[in-house]
């Protein structure tokens, strides 16, 4: 039996397992652009955290609190010579009195600042209010008296996270008229310690209510939390920044944001902050040790109990790339099924080395969006690195397929699908649906196409064209023996 030179060829199962095998192969490289991707981000943000630095770190805010101290005897009984004996000592608390109210209105002035290709945005701020404090007339149901509480030696105390970011005119606070003077330190714990305070005589209280006026600026980076204390925080925060972002516990009643920026307003009573406006301790904590505390809280998420509000950047670059490497198996997918269906189908051979080159264009797509993405913006990036390959996998094709009209269905299908992919990019919401129907589409063209195909090449002559049947046999009459 003769065989034809069909008989040396691969059949088409052969040839999409070989497709198969190669476009599993390329997810080596993907997986290698997706950590690059990873690998910048981490530069990127090691660049705007060095970018802000000395300018002030993520500022959270905390106060004004009224201290007050009391003398208190306390008994502690000890056993001396084996006989336990009861001595009496006096000890120094502090009475902490929230504000019944604190009205506060914070105004960010936000600031862009570059190093090489790098980009933070920082912000300057003003903060002022008003905050009403009262001594309760149950003061006796958290075992003070008042008359054990040292007036004169009490201190008005405001929380800032990060007080190296000061600057402007000196902070004012005001005291029933009168300005005060005031000393670093001595801050809260939802700052870390840091801040500043007064010291006032707060005799007056006794007979009414004690009203503190205070204005500061400060420069910061990244949000500005609030954690409140009054019975009744109002707080105003507005900026011409036209992308926040609103977290912690407590959301904004009123936020009203536009192009040309925001503004938001929170209401928040103590019955939910769930803290009382009068709380005692013994003594100030130790301040090495509630620094140490401030800082973890300050590098963690918004607290359940505070206010935020985040500077975002509208569009980060290496979200949107990590995003569409995702995407890199469609492209791979889909290219090479087109390959492949010109292979089996238009009779055009396509080896395992063009398949292998035309993959490693597409990967290369991704590595040129990040490196131009860094320096000229995403959309700019994805149109260079979109035509640059495109056209290079196109004048590839033309050679590879042997016709300029096969050449310009590849032209056609990578278009499309870097168009997709910039739609699917900016449709967060629907991507998955988006990417399912085509998805389905594609699975139907492809079955359809090839229906009529012999993946196998079983049950079919070697000289017999793809696809054709085989003509039934007519049997033929048995033959007569002469004798």
């Amino acid at each position: 039996m003769a065989y034809s030179s069909r008989s040396a060829e691969r059949s088409p199962g052969a040839k999409f397992a070989i497709a198969l095998l190669i476009a599993t192969l390329l997810t080596i490289p993907l997986f290698t652009v997706y950590l690059l991707v990873y690998d910048r981000q981490n530069q990127s943000e090691t660049a705007r955290s060095s970018i802000a630095e000395g300018w002030g770190g993520p500022q959270t805010l905390a106060g004004p609190l009224l201290i007050i101290p009391y003398q208190e005897t306390v008994s502690e009984t000890v056993t001396e010579g084996g006989r336990q004996v009861t001595k009496q000592s006096t000890v120094w608390r502090e009475l902490a009195l929230a504000p019944t109210s604190a009205d506060i209105v914070s105004r960010l002035t936000p600031e862009r600042r570059q190093r090489s290709i790098y980009e933070a945005v920082v912000y300057g701020a003003h903060t002022s209010g008003r905050a009403q404090f009262a001594l309760p007339t149950d003061l006796q149901r958290f075992g003070v008296r008042a008359e054990q509480l040292a007036y004169d030696r009490a201190e008005l105390r405001f929380g800032v996270s990060d007080a190296r970011g000061l600057f402007g005119p000196p902070p004012k606070v005001v005291v029933n008229g009168t300005s005060r003077p005031l000393q670093p330190g001595k801050g809260l714990s939802e700052t870390g310690g840091s801040g500043f305070f007064a010291w006032i005589d707060a005799a007056p209280l006794r007979a009414a209510p004690m009203a503190v006026d205070f204005a500061f600026d400060f420069r910061g980076n990244g949000w500005l939390t609030l954690a409140p204390q009054a019975g009744d925080t109002r707080w105003t925060v507005s900026s011409s920044w036209p992308s926040p972002s609103f977290q912690g516990g407590f959301l904004p009643i009123k936020p009203s944001v536009s192009d040309k920026g925001f503004r938001a307003v929170y209401r928040i009573g103590n019955l939910a902050l769930g803290r009382a406006l009068v709380s005692s301790r013994v003594s100030a904590p130790d301040e090495a040790q509630t620094a140490s505390r401030g800082l973890v809280a300050l590098n963690s998420g918004a607290g359940d109990y505070e206010a935020r509000v985040t500077l975002i950047t509208p569009v980060d670059l290496y979200s949107q790339v990590n995003r569409s490497v995702k995407y890199g198996f469609l492209f791979i997918g889909f290219t090479f099924m087109a390959f492949l269906m010109f292979d089996v189908i238009g009779g055009v051979r396509v080896s395992s080395v063009e398949y292998l080159l035309v993959g490693a264009g597409l990967v290369l797509f991704f590595v040129m969006l990040l490196a131009f993405a860094e320096v000229v913006g995403f959309l700019a990036a994805y149109l260079i690195a979109a035509g640059a390959i495109i056209g290079l996998l196109t004048s590839y094709s033309a050679a590879v397929l042997r016709s300029r009209k096969r050449a310009g269905y590849i032209l056609g299908l990578l278009a499309a699908l870097y168009a997709v992919l910039y739609i699917l990019l900016n449709l967060e919401a629907y991507s998955l649906l988006i990417g399912s129907v085509l998805l389905f589409i594609a699975l139907a063209a492809v079955m359809f196409l090839t229906r009529n195909i012999d993946w196998g090449m079983v049950g079919r002559r070697d000289d017999e064209p793809d696809g054709v049947d085989e003509p039934p046999v007519t049997p033929r009459a048995p033959a007569t023996i002469r004798g």
